[in-house]
């Protein structure tokens, strides 16, 4: 019998090889649906390129590869990043960094020339900014200016945030932080332990305290029903060192998500306040669906996967 991660995978895997004409931004489909259209593929693409590097990469993302492989050979398809011009250098960026193998990479130089080179310093930014703009510009080979991890790591998300207590809940409804400082977390310990495949560099001490931080979060998940940070959290607590399964907070999180996923694999939106109707068109239902959907398979994958070693 599998397991509940297996499950959850092959789901949500299904779900997304169903519906990758919402994912190409020039299909019918996408231009029909008010989702962000590079957003979307982004993140498919970084479901791929975290996919290809397990011991045993799933067969169900064959033609979710296919497509960001055309994508990432289109010359039109960076064109989009400028549509969104608070998130453009990022999206370029993004795009360089998660180029397929074996394509004609002239597009992704010819973005990565056209970035702007302040984007690439740590001017402005806040210590989280600084660690998503140096994971990504080291796993695309780009020159910047942005600090060793080493010294970002003690005012990074991880390791400056601290819970609020029961009379200082920092959200209204009693949860440990703000959904932006929530997330925050996740993506932080997302790069600096590249999706699972190193260690995170934490200390002891900023270890426990992480490990506490990511535990009171996914309490509190559970309870609410917030099924996309959940599912990201899972994923955190992995990167820290933990089995998440072996945890009651991880394995109370897994069972939300499963009871979560409907019968088509997809878990319907955010959480259960935020999740589309059973009756929305179809791209209603996917902009509220595909990312944590996406979210939940990417989290299982890797957490299912053995540790590299």
């Amino acid at each position: 019998m599998s397991s509940p991660l297996e499950r959850l995978c092959a789901g949500a895997l299904g779900w997304l090889g169903g519906n990758l004409d919402h994912f190409d931004p020039f299909s019918a489909s996408a231009r029909s649906a008010t989702h962000g259209k590079a957003k979307a593929a982004l993140e498919l693409a970084l479901l791929c390129h975290c996919a290809a590097r397990l011991a045993d990469p799933p067969e169900a993302l064959g033609e979710a590869g296919a497509l960001i492989r055309k994508l990432w050979q289109d010359p039109d398809f960076p064109r989009l990043f400028a549509d969104v011009p608070k998130h453009a250098s990022a999206y370029g960026l993004i795009y360089a960094a998660l180029a397929p193998t074996a394509i004609d990479t002239a597009q992704v130089r010819a973005t990565l020339a056209g970035l702007d080179p302040g984007f690439l310093t740590p001017r402005g930014k806040s210590p989280y900014q600084r660690i998503e703009i140096r994971h990504y510009a080291d796993k695309a080979g780009v020159r910047h200016t942005v600090e060793p991890y080493a010294e970002l790591l003690p005012h990074s998300p991880l390791v400056a945030f601290r819970a609020a207590g029961p009379k200082e809940a920092a959200a209204q409804d009693g949860a440990p932080l703000t959904g932006p400082q929530a997330y925050a977390v996740t993506h932080t310990a997302f790069y600096l332990g590249d999706f699972g495949r190193t260690a995170p560099g934490l200390g002891e001490d900023a270890l426990a305290h992480a490990g506490d931080l990511v535990d009171r979060l996914l309490r509190h998940c559970v309870g609410h029903e917030q099924w996309d940070l959940a599912a990201e959290l899972v994923l955190t607590r992995f990167i820290l060192g933990s089995e998440p399964l072996d945890t009651p907070s991880g394995a109370a999180a897994v069972e939300c998500l499963v009871r979560a996923q409907r019968p088509d694999g997809a878990i319907p939106g955010r959480s259960a306040a935020l999740a589309a109707h059973p009756s929305a068109p179809g791209g209603e239902f996917f902009r509220k669906a595909y990312h944590t959907t996406l979210v939940t398979a990417l989290m299982a994958l890797i957490v299912s996967s053995p540790r590299p070693s």
